[in-house]
């Protein structure tokens, strides 16, 4: 007996759902016919594939395993439908493109749009600002094209591609006290003290600048965790505290005009941005052509950087 891309594409919607019923208004089906489709399922592969309980449906393992196949081959499917209407003109489909939330994001991805609608304008780009280690789920189990993400080191499922190493600068209020001059660099053991915005303990820029600050004998005094940029610009700017963010977001980003801006240095904090795509998927046509306007979009900024810094 052969599986159908039918069943697999309803067994996808009710574990993206957690509802049978819900499921079913979405695929436009009746629910007993999505119910024999699962013990359909069940009984090829001769496992249990979900677990129905009263607050919704979940996988079971095995049902997990089935989920991220079904991802990556309906997702071929897809783009094979894509390609082969779309053979004999341009390039076209859709592509998603993730960026990690403290990353240059917010000025690379206007740029990258405006170059993929003059070179390819018959892709359609989905841009996904996120975690770094969400991003990468996201690339394992085929939902995501490709991420920039703060990581260097091997992650099983994807491939990574170091780009450029970015220092980290810290954002304080205008009217807060630091040592030195204005512009000067400012060592870390300064930061004694000083109200800390930082991101959680799972994300990896934190893990850099807890270490930074251990070999500085700093012990941070966080007065929160947030994750947003838009929201750490609002409570620097408050005069809440100070965060630490890499040179693209400090020096870049329009949200903090008339924020004090100071390099940090013993030691000099520096986060590796990877390219990550999956290791078994292989990219699409359209991706492709995204990931070459991308490299070429982050080599040009981060250039435009590097000589803002230096003529700064």
């Amino acid at each position: 007996m052969s599986v159908d891309f039918r069943k697999l594409k309803s067994f996808v919607k009710i574990v993206d759902t957690g509802s049978m019923s819900r499921a079913a208004s979405v695929l436009r089906t009746a629910q007993p016919a999505l119910s024999q489709q699962i013990a359909s399922l069940e009984a090829h592969f001769n496992h249990k594939l979900l677990i129905r309980s009263n607050v919704g449906i979940a996988p079971t393992e095995a049902g997990l395993v089935l989920y991220r196949h079904a991802q990556l081959m309906l997702k071929q499917i897809e783009q094979a439908q894509i390609d082969i209407n779309l053979s004999a003109t341009t390039v076209a489909g859709r592509v998603s493109i993730g960026l990690a939330t403290y990353s240059s994001s917010s000025a690379l991805s206007l740029p990258l749009l405006k170059e993929m609608k003059v070179q390819h304008p018959r892709i359609v780009i989905h841009i996904n600002d996120s975690f770094g280690h969400i991003l990468s789920e996201l690339i394992m189990t085929g939902k995501m094209d490709m991420a920039l993400i703060y990581s260097a080191d091997p992650m099983k499922g994807v491939t990574l591609q170091p780009l450029f190493r970015e220092e980290m600068f810290l954002v304080s209020p205008s009217g807060l006290e630091l040592p030195g001059e204005a512009g000067e660099p400012l060592p870390l053991s300064a930061l004694n003290g000083v109200p800390l915005l930082l991101p959680s303990k799972s994300h990896l820029l934190r893990r850099l600048i807890d270490e930074a600050l251990s070999r500085a004998r700093v012990m941070p005094e966080v007065a929160a965790e947030i994750e947003s940029v838009p929201a750490l610009s609002a409570a620097v700017l408050d005069g809440l505290g100070s965060t630490i963010l890499p040179a693209s977001v400090a020096t870049e980003t329009a949200s903090f005009a008339g924020a004090q801006v100071r390099r940090l240095v013993r030691p000099v904090i520096e986060a590796t941005v990877s390219l990550c795509t999956s290791d078994h998927l292989p990219l699409s046509e359209p991706a492709l052509a995204a990931r070459s306007v991308l490299l070429a979009t982050v080599e040009r900024l981060m250039r435009d950087l590097h000589q803002g810094i230096r003529s700064a």
